[in-house]
C-alpha cells in the first residue's frame, strides 16, 4: 500500500488494516495498525506514514504498548438538567 512502508510507522508492526479509501479513487486510504491502533492516510507526510522518518521520540515497542496505562473511558454527556438550565 503506498504511503505505509512495510509497516506501522509507530511500533513497526507488519499487520496494517485498510479502514476506508477516498471518494476520488487512489487519492489517499486510512490505515490502521493492528497492535498499537495508530491511524494515517496514505497522503500524510513521511513524518506520519513511514517508519524510518516517524520522530524516535513518538515511538513504540511491543513493551512500551504492553505497559501502557488504561485509557479511560470518556463520560456521557451532561443532560441540559444537569447543567442548570
Amino acid at each position: 500500500m503506498p504511503g505505509t512502508g512495510d509497516s506501522c510507522p509507530r511500533c513497526a508492526h507488519p499487520v496494517i488494516e485498510r479502514l476506508v479509501s477516498s471518494p476520488v479513487p487512489g487519492v489517499w486510504e486510512v490505515l490502521q495498525c493492528g497492535q498499537c491502533l495508530y491511524c494515517w492516510r496514505t497522503s500524510e507526510p513521511a513524518r506520519r506514514s513511514r517508519r524510518d522518518a516517524y520522530p524516535d521520540s513518538f515511538k513504540l515497542t511491543p513493551d512500551d504498548i504492553h505497559h501502557a496505562p488504561e485509557v479511560p473511558a470518556v463520560p456521557p454527556l451532561r443532560t441540559t438538567t444537569a447543567r442548570g438550565r
